[in-house]
């Protein structure tokens, strides 16, 4: 078989469908294959860093966006062995409860909590509590949690959420009441550990598993509706690779754009795109969530971190929206370090960081446009300062992934609608609201100086706060729901609860755009998992594709 993106998803459903040696895997990665860890560079290993999630940078994907009709945003996904778990905050929190319960009552019964834990156990290594039934003890991702007593902004976030009145959550992955608490990470001593790392390096001495980097996957070639090879191009040279079964794990806007691509799709989108139809699949991009976020930055009365900091996030906070039907939809996210200097955009001189991207080629610089440019500029400027991320963890508002033209190189269009709805401004107000307060309280007294951009006239009103948040609007990039699986009597389901993606054959989905909606919490965790249990369903038969 072939699997499609070694990511989140696709690295551990490669690796645990390669220990049988009857089943032989080819995994196709569109960004270079990196056969040791030492040979990742150092900003991918760097878990106190976000240099490579910066636009231009070779193993980002970079997709351009629109946050909302006005905002458009570079979303960072990752282009290398291991996806976007090379490339992000090394966030590695367990879904809740409750998303399992809406997964299984859209009818998905075999994603419920209980089926899932013990695949959740099987993918880690939880360091920090060796003995307990939730957790795993000997799976191939790391996950750790960082001292709360060293860093004096982790200290002064304790201390303030106490003092706020909120309780505290020692285990973001057992499924307690939400508080605040510790973050697991997938990082071990300040290195990143990606899929790659943890999956497909081990299993490489396995004659019946094959890596191939540096390949664009085009399309899916169809006899009919049963799939029977997948077209890729490596560095210019297109070719089709035989293979009875396909498995798309290119993420939640590549996995969607590839079956559009295959004409597997809205009918009248692929029309119109010139594609021709293979099977009308209404859900294919669409109705997709994510988490949308906002930094708020504000300045220390002093430096507060060392310029080698390891770790750039430590402690979390999550908590329920007032009149909210969304246990924890909240969450409020420290930073340890300036997001310029995480991002590798300032070292040493203020603006020294900015040389590497502005000796890329022209083309990127083109696509650097509106506020995700501006903030970068602005977050080189800054000095010393801090941000709170804070974000909406459930969402009404819903966005679309649109194929537009026949050509691979073309990438789609996509509309997030953030905020589009009411209730979603509200909520994100309250968050920016709770933010500001555990600054001021008398934990933060010694370190906070002032917000670096919101003043109380705009906080206190809800019209003029909405403008400010607008325009400051980002994306914790966790899109799933793009393929969302349900029942095929459901028309915008695009794959069944085991993968299979409906009214064709020989093609199943593993990676969060099955995902009927985002995980409360940040879905690396679960992207992983989700690759661990697709790999059952296949290795089990469930069903015969």
């Amino acid at each position: 078989m072939v699997v499609v993106g070694a990511g989140a998803s696709g690295a551990p459903l490669a690796a645990r469908l390669s220990e049988d040696p009857a089943c032989n895997v080819l995994l196709l990665e569109a960004g270079p294959d990196v056969a040791t860890t030492a040979g990742f560079p150092s900003e991918i290993l760097d878990a106190g860093g976000l240099g490579a999630a910066v636009p231009g940078h070779p193993n980002n994907w970079a997709f351009l966006a629109h946050l909302t009709p006005d905002l458009s945003y570079r979303v960072a996904r990752g282009k290398i062995l291991g996806g976007s778990t090379a490339i992000n905050g090394t966030y590695f929190v367990r879904a809740r409860r409750a998303d399992f319960d809406a997964w299984a009552a859209a009818g998905n019964t075999e994603w419920t909590y209980e089926k899932c834990l013990p695949f959740y156990r099987r993918l880690e290594t939880d360091h920090d509590h060796p003995t307990s039934d939730l957790h795993g003890h000997d799976g191939p991702m790391p996950v750790t949690r960082a001292p709360q007593h060293e860093h004096p902004v982790t200290r002064a976030f304790a201390q303030a959420c106490t003092e706020l009145g909120f309780v505290p959550e020692p285990d973001k992955n057992a499924q307690e009441a939400p508080g605040y608490g510790p973050l697991p990470v997938n990082a071990v001593n300040g290195v990143r550990i990606n899929t790659g790392i943890a999956y497909v390096n081990p299993a490489r001495g396995r004659p019946n598993l094959t890596v191939r980097g540096d390949t664009l996957a085009r399309r899916i070639v169809f006899d009919g509706t049963r799939a029977t090879g997948v077209e890729v191009e490596t560095h210019g040279r297109v070719e089709v690779i035989a293979t009875p079964l396909v498995v798309l794990s290119a993420g939640a806007v590549k996995t969607p754009h590839l079956l559009a691509l295959s004409g597997v799709g809205p009918a009248g989108e692929l029309r119109t795109a010139g594609i021709p139809l293979v099977h009308d699949s209404p859900g294919v991009g669409k109705n997709f969530s994510d988490h949308p976020d906002i930094s708020v930055t504000w300045t220390p009365r002093r430096r507060l971190t060392a310029r080698r900091q390891r770790d750039l996030f430590q402690s979390v906070l999550h908590f329920t929206a007032e009149n909210s039907p969304h246990d924890g939809d909240l969450e409020i996210l420290p930073h340890l370090r300036p997001l310029a200097e995480a991002l590798g955009l300032r070292t040493g001189h203020r603006w020294r960081g900015l040389l590497p991207i502005a000796r890329r080629r022209p083309a990127i610089l083109r696509d650097r446009k509106s506020v995700s440019w501006r903030r970068l500029v602005q977050q080189v400027a800054t000095r010393n300062d801090l941000a709170f991320s804070v974000a909406v963890q459930q969402t009404a508002s819903r966005g679309t992934i649109t194929t537009t033209s026949a050509d691979p190189h073309v990438a789609p269009t996509i509309d997030y609608h953030y905020l589009s709805s009411p209730d979603d401004r509200r909520r994100m107000r309250e968050v920016v609201r709770v933010a500001v307060a555990i600054l001021r309280t008398r934990a933060f007294e010694k370190h906070f100086r002032c917000l670096s951009d919101l003043g109380d006239a705009v906080l206190n009103d809800d019209e003029q706060l909405d403008a400010w948040m607008l325009a400051r609007l980002g994306t914790a990039i966790h899109a799933c729901g793009s393929c969302a699986m349900g029942p095929a009597s459901d028309p915008d389901a695009v794959v069944d609860q085991y993968g299979s993606v409906h009214g064709i054959s020989g093609v199943r989905i593993a990676d969060t755009s099955i995902l009927p909606g985002t995980p409360t919490r940040g879905p690396a965790a679960t992207a992983v998992m989700v690759g661990e249990r697709v790999a059952g369903f296949i290795r089990a038969g469930s069903p015969a594709p």
